[in-house]
């Protein structure tokens, strides 16, 4: 698997089973979006209250839990943790501000282009552009520092968690919340999406599959390794969404969408730059969080937060476009990243010139 060969298989069987879940129930171009499903997860669970959101899904459960089966079994199963936390959950809401405004993670923002989307062409613009500002602010020294070995319990709650959140979902008690119209309703069974979960998360354990991490490697060391599993994911699904009739070309009528191109640009162009600075992008840090990562568990609870911040605020976009209150939460975000990004760059506060004025270094 370490082979490019390992990394074409996973994007392969990534870019397979979003579309085989979309067959057997999930909305449509949106066989895996993490952004989503742990924005669903969180209406679920009531900490956000938009009645057509709200789903324990089973793929994020089984991304965890694959992760962490197969992390434990080679023995690279590691507690540890404590890279500037907060730093980490800020900028963690920052990136589900921008994929609800954008309306999708970037994994499925490559689905949706898989589906024909051209929306998800602009968001792909931005999340480039994203990430390339990013790119700078690593090459200027950015930096969340050392993380640190903790006890091993320490990595486990995070897999008892999700096996937690599995039992409710069978129990489905009284105080959980289920949509009954919209994408919360729309659901693969839960076997097979828990086992599609399962794979995704085993393989993407062992190649190191990331959305972000293949364009950033790509710009910062001309490394195609992790672009060659986005792009089999972009290949397999646009061939399997041309077999099964789902291929709709177009800016208009998609499906979770909307054709509001600026903001379109903006949210990705937040979700590549945070994602950056974090390491890696939303199902990255899931499997990071599998493997005992408990910097990438605080990243996933600021995706969490994120979620309902956006709906309970009135953030996250529909199919009419971006609201006024997405908008100016993506302005706030641009400056918030702007000032994390140049208070962590080691050269740039070595030299004194952070956001402009010159000073002596032997000051």
């Amino acid at each position: 698997m370490k082979a490019k060969s390992g990394i074409i298989i996973t994007g392969s069987v990534v870019g397979f089973m979003g579309v085989l879940l979309v067959y057997f129930g999930n909305p449509a171009n949106m066989g895996f979006c993490i952004a989503c499903f742990i924005r669903d997860i969180a209406g679920g669970l009531g900490f956000q209250r938009a009645e057509v959101v709200q789903y324990i899904r089973p793929e994020v459960i089984g991304l965890v839990l694959g992760s962490f089966f197969l992390a434990t079994k080679n023995k690279e199963f590691s507690s540890r943790g404590g890279s500037s936390p907060f730093t980490r959950f800020v900028l963690s809401i920052i990136v589900m501000i921008g994929a609800l405004v954008f309306l999708g993670c970037p994994l499925r923002m490559v689905l949706r282009i898989a589906g024909g989307d051209l929306n998800a062409i602009v968001g792909l613009v931005g999340f480039v552009a994203g990430i390339y500002v990013g790119v700078f602010y690593l090459n200027k020294g950015f930096n969340l520092k050392r993380s640190y070995k903790l006890t091993s319990f320490e990595g486990y709650l995070f897999p008892a968690v999700n096996v937690g959140l599995l039992i409710l979902l069978i129990v489905a008690p009284a105080f959980l919340f289920f949509s009954q119209t919209g994408p919360g309703a729309s659901a693969a069974p839960i076997w097979i999406a828990l086992t599609s979960g399962l794979i995704v998360g085993i393989l993407g354990q062992k190649s190191r599959l990331c959305t972000v991490g293949g364009i950033r490697d790509m710009i910062l060391f001309r490394d195609s390794y992790l672009l060659l599993g986005i792009l089999s994911i972009l290949v397999i699904s646009f061939i399997g969404n041309l077999l099964l009739g789902y291929f709709n070309p177009g800016f208009t009528g998609q499906p979770i969408a909307h054709t509001d191109g600026l903001w379109n640009f903006l949210g990705m162009a937040l979700v590549g730059w945070a994602s950056v600075l974090l390491g890696g992008c939303p199902m990255r840090q899931l499997i990071l969080a599998g493997e005992g990562n408990t910097d990438s568990v605080i990243s996933v609870i600021g995706l969490f937060v994120g979620a309902g911040i956006s709906h309970n605020f009135g953030l996250a976009s529909s199919a009419e476009g971006a609201t006024l209150n997405g908008q100016i939460s993506i302005v706030i975000s641009i400056l918030i990243l702007l000032t994390i990004s140049l208070a962590n760059s080691e050269f740039l506060i070595k030299n004194k010139t952070l956001i402009g004025g010159k000073i002596n270094e032997d000051n």
